[in-house]
């Protein structure tokens, strides 16, 4: 696993070939986890079929850079479109499930409280994530984990690799990193970027100089 993961939302209005010209700036600048996350909602992407066909080509993009590539929620969209993982929120199919539909895919998990991170300490997964460290309109009505979460998890010293995940930019990446975490996942910090390569760049000099 990487250590800057990029979780690409495309946006409702967002022509296609926009949101895979950042895809690929963000890979250009030092993405080196990729997750595509398309909301149920989406006018487009919210069906099955046109959420299979852009994951097929984020794969491309992912995989041309021997990137890891994950799709959110979608157990049967990771499937079909070759991706190397699944993420798996608290509230979406269970671990135990998804490993016995899909035994290939690496799973990935979502955490917001300790008890979660115990919990992901025994389901062993690919990764997890620890948030939204700061209140983020990504997850609305989801309150901030917070700083101290991160800590927390940080203190455990878990084996498995884990990303601090919401809110974070460049105006308060090193607050997390000194709280302990030397990976961490973004979403509008790099992809809403006026320049989407060099954003992330920064963001991951940062983090490989704090390591």
């Amino acid at each position: 696993m990487g250590h800057l993961y990029l979780v690409a939302t495309p946006r409702p209005q967002q022509p296609e070939a926009e949101f895979l010209l950042r895809v690929q700036d963000a890979l250009d600048g030092g993405v080196d986890t990729l997750q595509l996350r398309c909301k149920a909602d989406h006018p487009v992407y919210g069906e099955a079929r046109p959420y299979i066909a852009l994951a097929e080509k984020v794969r491309d993009l992912a995989h041309a850079k021997n990137v890891p590539f994950f799709v959110n929620d979608r157990v049967d969209v990771a499937l079909a479109a070759g991706a190397d993982g699944v993420h798996l929120g608290q509230n979406d199919l269970p671990v135990e499930w998804a490993r016995q539909l899909t035994p290939g895919l690496r799973l990935g998990r979502s955490t917001h409280r300790p008890e979660d991170a115990e919990r992901a300490f025994a389901e062993a997964p690919a990764y997890f994530a620890t948030g939204p460290v700061y209140p983020t309109p990504t997850k609305p009505g989801r309150p901030a984990a917070g700083l101290e979460y991160v800590r927390h998890v940080a203190q455990l010293a878990p084996a498995l690799p884990w990303y601090a995940i919401g809110g974070i930019d460049l105006s308060n990446v090193q607050d997390v990193l000194n709280a302990g975490a030397t990976r961490i996942a973004v979403v509008r910090a790099v992809l809403d970027a006026g320049d989407v390569a060099g954003a992330a760049y920064a963001l991951k000099r940062m983090v490989m100089v704090d390591r």
